[in-house]
């Protein structure tokens, strides 16, 4: 008698497995060929790909250099909407940074296996967004040479101290140590990675540089157990981060009397929008680079209707949240609150409400026929849509609210100008140009993780051998 090794076709179905690979060997040689290619022979397609990227954040470096020259006048903010465009793409990349600490910290403490074959391009991902929500407060003071006014050390210019009650501070706070922490977490994962491509390298310069970087690493029980200590504390200390950081920021709207703001609902319903935008990106993201690097064994439809069930979940809490805001400003019998809401709906801004709606509630509700969760063109139009009305949604928020206060003489109008587009135009080429030197530079897939994944696979699947005569 003879041992066949043969994949029932109803288990694959059922559990079909994560990872795709012969050996451990190829699995290797497949993620680091990515970065070990020679530059000269990169894909024409990427590079083309980094000019377009590169050209658009040399606008966003004009558009800051005519900002600071000029003045935040060349805005679009005016009375009452001293809160435009530069705050909406704060809380919009602040939330697209979310599904990063998301994948890595909480769905490691679940032991989700899945999130190994995309936790390190969603911790990029964080990175690179975070970086891009920064520059928008920073610029919006006029003067980003005083940002040191807003730490907590002593101030000789105007002999002045930072308001610790405004919630302001508290996101100087929130994002600088979310930015810290989540970059820790990614470079912690990056270490062994690191050292398996010191290992490889042909050339001194790479050897020097991966082994500066891998800190040493050679792979011992001693340097796996710290390895997992260390990845272990930053998972349980970023967790609280993600419910953290997106709550504070809603505070800057949720901490004011301006209707539509003053709800308590907001913490919950910013949380729940910024994983739902950041899923959504991360998809986007991992979609291109899929196809574009022909990952398609190490990022398998599983991890796609994985994210795509998270995507369905958090937009229905988002469906939930806005029905909430409707309900509860009926139910107050506040005439502001009323008109606020139907101003949201019906008012001058009606077309980004029900841009919102449709994009945020209606078209990914799509995800709950498995059909529509494993179509891959589907779910890039869906990932495209929902950022789209992710951002509408920071927007809607804003501009409604401010353009009609209290009183209507103090009412108005908001109007982006060329300087407020190109500039959020320009963060999201620095955004791309920083993931595509990533993907080319450094191993977009985590090496290390997803060997685990697959020698526990091969171990789980060996129980379906069957014997033959």
């Amino acid at each position: 008698m003879s041992v066949v090794v043969e994949q029932k076709a109803a288990l694959m179905e059922v559990n079909p497995p994560l990872v795709h690979a012969a050996t451990l060997h190829d699995l290797t040689d497949q993620i680091s060929a990515i970065v070990e290619g020679d530059v000269v022979k990169t894909p024409r397609k990427y590079w083309i790909t980094l000019s377009i990227t590169g050209a658009i954040t040399v606008l966003l470096l004009a558009m800051l250099t005519f900002l600071v020259w000029t003045g935040i006048g060349v805005w679009g903010n005016n009375k009452p909407v001293g809160w435009a465009w530069d705050i909406t793409n704060f809380v919009f990349w602040i939330g697209i940074g979310h599904a990063g600490t998301l994948i890595s910290a909480i769905l490691y403490l679940f032991r989700q296996k899945w999130r190994t074959s995309i936790n390190r391009s969603a911790e990029a991902m964080t990175l690179f967004a975070v970086m891009c929500a920064g520059l928008f407060p920073l610029f919006h003071t006029g003067r980003p040479w005083r940002i040191y006014w807003t730490l907590p050390i002593p101030n000789t210019d105007l002999n002045i101290w930072q308001n610790f009650r405004s919630p302001l501070i508290w996101d100087v706070f929130a994002v600088s140590t979310y930015f810290t922490v989540s970059l820790l977490f990614w470079f912690t994962g990056l270490v062994p990675d690191l050292a398996t491509l010191r290992d490889r390298a042909t050339t001194k310069i790479r050897q020097w540089v991966f082994g500066l970087l891998s800190l040493g690493w050679r792979g011992s029980a001693r340097h796996w157990s710290n390895y997992e200590k260390a990845y272990m504390i930053l998972a349980g200390v970023s967790t609280p981060l993600v419910l953290s950081v997106h709550s504070i920021v809603s505070f800057d709207f949720a901490t004011s009397v301006i209707p539509g703001w003053h709800t308590t609902i907001f913490p919950p319903y910013f949380v729940a929008g910024a994983i739902f935008s950041g899923f959504a990106c991360v998809m986007t993201l991992l979609l291109v680079a899929r196809w574009t690097l022909n990952l398609q064994n190490l990022i398998t439809i599983k991890h796609l209707e994985n994210m795509n069930k998270i995507i369905l979940v958090t937009g229905s809490v988002v469906g939930y949240a806005y029905a909430t805001e409707f309900i509860i400003a009926w139910y107050s019998g506040n005439m502001f609150e009323k008109f606020t809401f139907w101003n949201r709906a019906f008012g001058p801004y009606w077309w980004a409400a029900w841009t919102m709606y449709t994009c945020n509630i209606f078209i990914p509700q799509l995800y709950w026929f498995k059909s529509m969760r494993r179509n891959l063109w589907v779910m890039f139009i869906i990932s495209i849509t929902t950022n789209i009305g992710m951002w509408f949604e920071r927007f809607v928020i804003i501009a409604t609210s401010l353009t009609r206060d209290y009183l209507p003489a103090a009412w108005g109008e908001f109007h982006p100008t060329w300087v407020d587009m190109c500039t959020f135009l320009g963060t999201i080429g620095f955004f791309l140009t920083l993931f595509l030197l990533f993907a080319r530079f450094l191993p977009m897939i985590a090496i290390a993780e997803v060997k685990g994944v697959l020698a526990i696979e091969k171990k789980a699947f060996k129980s379906q051998e069957v014997l033959v005569k």
